[in-house]
C-alpha cells in the first residue's frame, strides 16, 4: 500500500497540498478568526506546534494572489475536500478577496543588532517584491513609488523600515481599494535573541515601532494574526492598542487549531496502519493541554509516524528537544536553589507543583525571578496544567502544574543530569580522588555526599543514574584509567578504575539502589557480596593487577553508605 509522504519540515500550504503531503485539516480556524472579528489577534503557543503552516494556510485563503504583472491566480483549489467549503457562503465570500502582509520575524535571530536589523529588513524587502505591482499604473503618487522602491532595495532610511508595515498596507489598499490583513510570524524570535544577546533595547525599540505603526494607528488595516511562542506585556510592544486580542494556552477560543487532537492522531495511526503505536505516542507526545483540548506534539508525531514506517521496531525519541531550545532549561538549573531542586525532582518523578502564573511577562524580566522562569517554561511547554485557583486575596491565578508527557522528561533527564555533571567536573575533586586511593571510606562516602547534595537526584533513580554520576565524577583522575560495565568473571561489573602502573591497586566498583534510608548498609554488603560471587575482579586480575580494591556503594536519594573490601592475588 502506498502512504501520502509525511510533512517534516513543510510549512507552506500551497506546496503541502499540490505536493499531495498528509495533513491534518485545520481549516476551521479560518471560520472562527471571520466568527469572532478580532482586529489583532496574537497566538501564543510552543515552537512546532504549527503555528508558522496555519499562517501559510490563512495567506492563501484571504490573498486576493497577483503574479508580478498584477494577473489574478484563484488559490481556491487549494481548500477542495477541506472543512472551510462546508462552512457556508458567509464564510466563503472571503476567499482570496484581500491584499495580504505575511512577514516572518524569525531570520532576525543573529548575532548582533546590526546583523538582525539587516535581516528583519531583507525578510521586508521580500515582501515589498512580492507586491511590487503596486507601483504600476497611477495607484500611487511618485513620491510614494519611490519610498517604495528604496524599501524594495534596501536603501531607505531607518525610519521608513519602522513604519514600512503601515506603508505598503497603504499602498496595498490604494491599489486593491481593499485595506490589507498583516499576518505576523514568529514575532518574538528576534526579541529572545536579542535578550540572550544582548542588544534587547535596540530590537524592543525597532519591534515597538514596526507594530505600534501597523496594528495600532493604520486605517488600512483589515485585520492582523501574530504568532509567537510568549505573550510580551502590553507595555513593552502593544503600548495603548486596545484592538489586540491574545490567545495564550490557557485561552479556551480557538484550542485544537494549533497541534493534533487524540481523535486526529488516532486517524493518522489508522491511515499508516500504526494503531497498535497509539497508546506508545500517548505516552511520549501528549498531555498538552489547550484551553479545553488535550493536544499531541505534530511535529513529534510527524516525525515518530515516518520513523516507523521505516521500522516498526523503531523506539520513539526526544524530537522537539532538537528543535527546541532548551536554554531556558539550563538557566533553571544555573540558578536553582534547594527548594527548586526539590519541585525539579518532584516533577521529574511525575508529581506536581503549584506556582503562580501572570501572561504578561518581557524577555527581560524572565530571568529575575524564578517564578517568571517557571512561567516562561510553562507557556514554552514544558509544563502542563492540571488544575488552576484564583487566590481570593490577591486575586493571583496560581496553576498546578506537571512535565507533559516522557518526551518532556526525556529533556529534563538527559539535559538537567549533563549540566550538573559539568558542574561538578569544574569542581576540585582531588580530595575524592586520594579518598577512593587510600581507602579512606569515610571521607569518599563525605565527598560524594556533597556531589549528590548538588545534583538532581529521582526517587525512582535506577543503578544506571549512579554509575554515570560517579563515572562521571572520576573520570579526570590523573594516571587511572575509567571503564564502565566492562565483561568480568561470570558477568558484568559496573565500574573499574585501572591506574596505568601495575604497581598500584585497581579497584572494582559496584552500586545499588536501597528502597530506604535503612536498607543502605545491608544494600552496599550485596554489592560487595556481587562483586566476589561474580568473580569482576577476574579481569584485573588477568590483566596484570596484584592488587585490587573493591566498593560496595548504597545509594538512596541523595544520601550513600560505602563498604570496601581489599584482595591481595
Amino acid at each position: 500500500m502506498e502512504y501520502k509522504p509525511l510533512p517534516v519540515g513543510v510549512d507552506n500550504f500551497e506546496m503541502l497540498v499540490t505536493n499531495g503531503y498528509y495533513f491534518i485539516d485545520k481549516t476551521k480556524l479560518i471560520q472562527e478568526l471571520l466568527d469572532k472579528k478580532g482586529l489583532v489577534t496574537l497566538f501564543t503557543r510552543p515552537r512546532r506546534f504549527g503555528k508558522t503552516l496555519n499562517m501559510s494556510m490563512l495567506q492563501y485563503f484571504f490573498e486576493d494572489a497577483r503574479d508580478r504583472n498584477s494577473v489574478k491566480h484563484d488559490n481556491a483549489y487549494l481548500f477542495e475536500g477541506l472543512q472551510i467549503m462546508q462552512a457556508g457562503e458567509k464564510y466563503l465570500s472571503h476567499m482570496g478577496q484581500y491584499p495580504v502582509i505575511n512577514l516572518s520575524l524569525k531570520s532576525g535571530k543573529q548575532p548582533d543588532f546590526k546583523m538582525s536589523y539587516e535581516a528583519l529588513r531583507e525578510e521586508i524587502a521580500r515582501e515589498y517584491t512580492r507586491h511590487d505591482f503596486v507601483c504600476q499604473g497611477n495607484a500611487l503618487l511618485s513620491n510614494e513609488k519611490e519610498k517604495y522602491i528604496r524599501i524594495l532595495e534596501q536603501t531607505g532610511e531607518r525610519g521608513e523600515y519602522n513604519t514600512s508595515l503601515q506603508f505598503l498596507s497603504q499602498c496595498l489598499e490604494k491599489y486593491y481599494g481593499k485595506k490589507a490583513i498583516i499576518l505576523v510570524d514568529e514575532y518574538d524570535v528576534p526579541l529572545e535573541n536579542a535578550f540572550m544577546r544582548g542588544f534587547y533595547n535596540e530590537m524592543i525599540d525597532f519591534i515597538r515601532s514596526l507594530f505600534e505603526s501597523a496594528l495600532k494607528t493604520n486605517s488600512s488595516l483589515e485585520f492582523a494574526v501574530i504568532t509567537g511562542c510568549l505573550r510580551i506585556s502590553k507595555e513593552s510592544i502593544f503600548t495603548g492598542m486596545n484592538n489586540l486580542e491574545m490567545i495564550s494556552i490557557l485561552n479556551k477560543n480557538y484550542d485544537e487549531y494549533f497541534g493534533f487532537t487524540g481523535e486526529e492522531v488516532r486517524k493518522i495511526c489508522a491511515d499508516y496502519k500504526l494503531e497498535h503505536k497509539y497508546d506508545l505516542m500517548k505516552q511520549w507526545y501528549d498531555g498538552y493541554v489547550f484551553g479545553r483540548a488535550n493536544i499531541y506534539n505534530p511535529w513529534s508525531i510527524i516525525r515518530f509516524i515516518k520513523d516507523l514506517k521505516a521500522d516498526e521496531d523503531e523506539f520513539p525519541s526526544s524530537y522537539w528537544a532538537n528543535t527546541s531550545s532548551n536554554s531556558i532549561v539550563r538557566k533553571m538549573i544555573e540558578r536553582a536553589d534547594e527548594d527548586t531542586k526539590e519541585e525539579i525532582e518532584a516533577l521529574i518523578e511525575g508529581k506536581s507543583i503549584e506556582k503562580p502564573i501572570h501572561e504578561d511577562i518581557t524577555y527581560d524580566e524572565v530571568y529575575k525571578t524564578m517564578d517568571n522562569l517557571w512561567n516562561f517554561m510553562f507557556f514554552t511547554g514544558y509544563f502542563k496544567k492540571v488544575s488552576e485557583r484564583m487566590d481570593d486575596k490577591t486575586k493571583q491565578l496560581f496553576i498546578e502544574l506537571m512535565i507533559p508527557n516522557e518526551e518532556v522528561k526525556y529533556i529534563f533527564r538527559t539535559k538537567i543530569l549533563s549540566w550538573f555533571q559539568e558542574k561538578i567536573e569544574e569542581r576540585d575533586l582531588s580530595l575524592l580522588y586520594t579518598a577512593l586511593v587510600n581507602k579512606d571510606v569515610l571521607v569518599f562516602e563525605e565527598e560524594l555526599n556533597a556531589l549528590l547534595l548538588e545534583t538532581i537526584s529521582f526517587n525512582d533513580a535506577y543503578e544506571s543514574f549512579y554509575h554515570g554520576f560517579v563515572a562521571g565524577a572520576l573520570s579526570k583522575m590523573k594516571g587511572y584509567i575509567v571503564k564502565s560495565n566492562r565483561e568480568g568473571g561470570s558477568g558484568r561489573s559496573d565500574l573499574f578504575v585501572k591506574p596505568v602502573t601495575r604497581r598500584k591497586a585497581a579497584f572494582v566498583i559496584e552500586f545499588k539502589v536501597a528502597k530506604n534510608f535503612d536498607d543502605l548498609e545491608k544494600m552496599a554488603d550485596e554489592a560487595i557480596r556481587q562483586i566476589e560471587e561474580r568473580n569482576y575482579a577476574t579481569e584485573l586480575h588477568d590483566d596484570g593487577y596484584r592488587e585490587v580494591i573493591k566498593y560496595g556503594i548504597a545509594f538512596f536519594g541523595k544520601d550513600c553508605l560505602i563498604k570496601i573490601k581489599e584482595y591481595l592475588y
